[in-house]
């Protein structure tokens, strides 16, 4: 069973002011692979460290084999999602990233924009979605088979789990 984690990155929605639709369509897609098990969700702020430290924890403590981010990946000031997982990711997996971006963009010429990444800490692959619904979605369905591979190659190698941090 591969587990994963759901993290939504909305300043609104750390704040209680907004519902989060694209993490509970997440969490449906993942209902639908038997190979897959949402284990834990998360929503904070658009927060360089913050969302460093979740990433680093999910990954180091062997909490989720599939890290999963949605939001914090266009041009706002505030989005920082594709940073934060440059800065403790270990090794990028740049085509899965292209893969989504080309795949979206037979959909919209929107694609372009999307500064979303994909990598390797540990035995976790962090993985970077849209914030939107629909472009969370889509992109996760064009990869969400292959990523299985990955995911069990990365398992299959050793790896040491730090104690986990009390939250």
């Amino acid at each position: 069973m591969i587990k994963v984690a759901i993290i939504t990155l909305s300043d609104k929605g750390a704040r209680g002011e907004r519902v989060d639709i694209t993490g509970a369509k997440l969490k449906e897609i993942f209902a639908a692979h038997r190979e897959y098990e949402v284990v834990y969700y998360n929503m904070l702020p658009d927060t360089f460290d913050m969302i460093c430290e979740e990433l680093k924890n999910l990954a180091d403590n062997c909490i989720a084999d599939l890290i999963v981010t949605n939001g914090g990946t266009g041009f706002s000031k505030r989005d920082v999602t594709p940073e934060a997982t440059l800065a403790v990711i270990e090794k990028e997996a740049q085509g899965v990233a292209e893969y989504m971006r080309a795949k979206s963009f037979e959909i919209t010429p929107k694609a372009m924009l999307s500064r979303a990444r994909c990598g390797i800490r540990k035995g976790s692959i962090i993985l970077n979605l849209p914030g939107s619904p629909k472009g969370a979605t889509e992109n996760l369905n064009f990869v969400i088979g292959s990523l299985v591979h990955g995911i069990e190659i990365l398992k299959g190698e050793a790896v040491e789990c730090a104690t986990p941090i009390k939250k």
